[in-house]
């Protein structure tokens, strides 16, 4: 798109389409939780899982039952049932304004060094659909484990306009 200042980035929601990126549908909650919950200009999600349905896609523990390939294959499918969560709660992807937070928690087991490498499948996703001007601050976890048997659980907060 050219504007009068001059060519303006792609939308969230075209570089998904660009990408053939098909989002899945919101993931319901597994408990008494919402998935996203706005307060003011911050879109805060649930915790994200890599699941399809109403079912866990992705268990084990990276270096016990999992390797690395597929502690990203699990970062990215949540990353994705975390823009499909925000989609629903904001309508549309281009009301956010950048990301400000990914928490990335990784299922693993001994003395597992490859966290930042499974995350950053999501952060990749995330980059891919928004951005790099607006890539998030991050923070990964090494954990015994996470809800369902799942490999990974993602913390986003998003700022969104108005």
């Amino acid at each position: 798109m050219v504007t009068p200042e001059g060519p303006r980035p792609a939308g969230a929601e075209q570089r998904l389409k660009e990408l053939g990126i098909k989002l899945p549908p919101p993931p319901e909650p597994f408990g008494t939780y919402v998935e996203a919950v706005q307060t003011g200009n911050l879109l805060f999600l649930s915790g994200m899982l890599p699941t399809e349905g109403h079912a866990a896609k992705i268990i084990g523990r990276v270096s016990a039952e999992l390797d690395v390939e597929a502690g990203r294959k699990a970062a990215h499918l949540a990353a994705l049932n975390a823009l499909a969560v925000a989609r629903e709660h904001l309508g549309s992807l281009d009301k956010v304004k950048r990301i400000v937070r990914l928490g990335v928690l990784v299922a693993t087991s001994g003395d597992v060094r490859d966290q930042p490498k499974v995350a950053d499948a999501a952060s990749e996703l995330l980059q891919d659909v928004f951005g790099k001007e607006k890539n998030p601050s991050r923070l990964v976890y090494g954990v015994a484990s996470l809800p369902l048997g799942t490999t990974v659980e993602l913390e986003v907060i998003f700022e969104v306009a108005w």
